[in-house]
């Protein structure tokens, strides 16, 4: 009875280990399937993070392009203003020279016949008078008069100061068409010479004194031998324009800075002006001025787009950029500023003699 017991107790206890065989079958079963899984879901989500990532490095690229093509857009839409203002300044400038010509060139030509008028009148008069040195009372009353002896004197001076205005607007005309040449499109062999006085012909109101500045600006050129240039003159005058004003703006500011610190200016304010053949087949303009000078800092970003330290609304900070794709990219020439701070600044421009087409 008792084996029999024991027997059945052991067929109890080997079902039972049967079935936690099973369980525990079933259990690393599942443990595996839980491990693949987070295998699984780990290489999921380390692809997710590397597309992510991606993602943002393709974002931040595009991004940076994106800015980029803004700021170009906006240097392009700078750029075509000013070329816009400058096309409207030659048409001005040409225009004005144009209307002012021709009256100028009336007056101008019939100055030498009205002073010959005069001189055979007052021939006529004084063969009046040798021959009648006696005149009747209501005459001799009439030359006290008129004063006819001041007439005599100051009629040649008159016509000596006309004759001369006349020459000077003349002058300033042929400046003003030099200046615009809107028909000089394409590559021209012209005078730099020329076109240097042209440009400061139309800034001269700036040169003269004002009350920030009681002495004016002083021009001095030293013009050496220079052959006649190939170039495109009327962009060119833009770069001498531009630097030009650039150094009346560093003078004036310079004079307004004195006057506020009450330190009195021992050096006049000038611009000299330098021109020379380097090297057979370079013509060299420099242009210098006594200002306050450039320092490093502010010289490094001279030609870049949009960089000026002039206030809000005096500069677009183009100026020179242009400038510097002018002489650069249109001229295959060379531009640089050589300056340091209280010393005055020095712009150096080359240009080819003859350009390669």
């Amino acid at each position: 009875m008792e084996s029999i017991e024991n027997e059945s107790r052991i067929q109890e206890l080997e079902k039972t280990v049967r079935i936690l065989q099973k369980k525990l079958q079933r259990s690393e079963a599942d443990r595996e399937q839980l491990e693949n899984a987070s295998e699984v879901r780990e290489a999921v989500l380390k692809n997710v993070i590397r597309d992510l990532e991606t993602s943002q490095i393709a974002l931040e690229s595009r991004t940076q392009e994106l800015e980029k093509t803004l700021i170009n857009l906006k240097a392009l839409q700078l750029k075509l203003v000013e070329s816009e203002k400058m096309s409207a300044l030659g048409v001005l400038v040409a225009g004005v020279a144009h209307e002012i010509n021709n009256p100028v060139s009336f007056i101008y030509g019939n100055l030498n016949y009205a002073n010959n008028y005069i001189h055979d009148l007052l021939d006529l008069v004084d063969l009046y008078q040798q021959n009648y040195t006696e005149p009747v009372a209501v005459i001799k009353n009439k030359i006290q008069a008129i004063e006819l002896d001041f007439i005599k004197t100051d009629s040649a001076k008159l016509f000596q100061s006309m004759m001369v205005g006349a020459e000077r607007i003349c002058e300033i005309v042929k400046s003003l068409r030099t200046f615009s040449r809107l028909d000089e499109a394409d590559f021209k062999t012209v005078d730099i010479h020329e076109g240097i006085d042209s440009t400061l012909v139309i800034l001269n109101n700036r040169l003269k004194p004002s009350p920030h500045n009681l002495q004016g600006v002083k021009i001095i050129r030293h013009y050496g031998k220079l052959p006649l240039i190939e170039c495109y003159p009327g962009q060119l005058n833009q770069v001498f324009m531009n630097i030009i004003a650039n150094s009346i703006d560093a003078l004036e500011e310079k004079v307004i800075k004195n006057l506020a610190s009450d330190v009195q200016c021992i050096q006049t304010p000038q611009i000299e002006i330098f021109t020379q053949v380097i090297d057979d087949n370079w013509a060299e303009i420099i242009i210098a001025d006594n200002g306050g000078g450039i320092d490093e800092e502010v010289k490094a970003k001279l030609f870049d787009p949009f960089f000026t330290t002039k206030d809000v609304g005096k500069g677009t900070g183009l100026g020179l950029s242009i400038s510097y794709r002018i002489i650069i990219e249109l001229h295959g020439g060379k531009l640089e500023c050589c300056s340091k701070p209280g010393i005055g600044a020095k712009f150096i421009i080359q240009i080819p003699i003859r350009q390669s087409r």
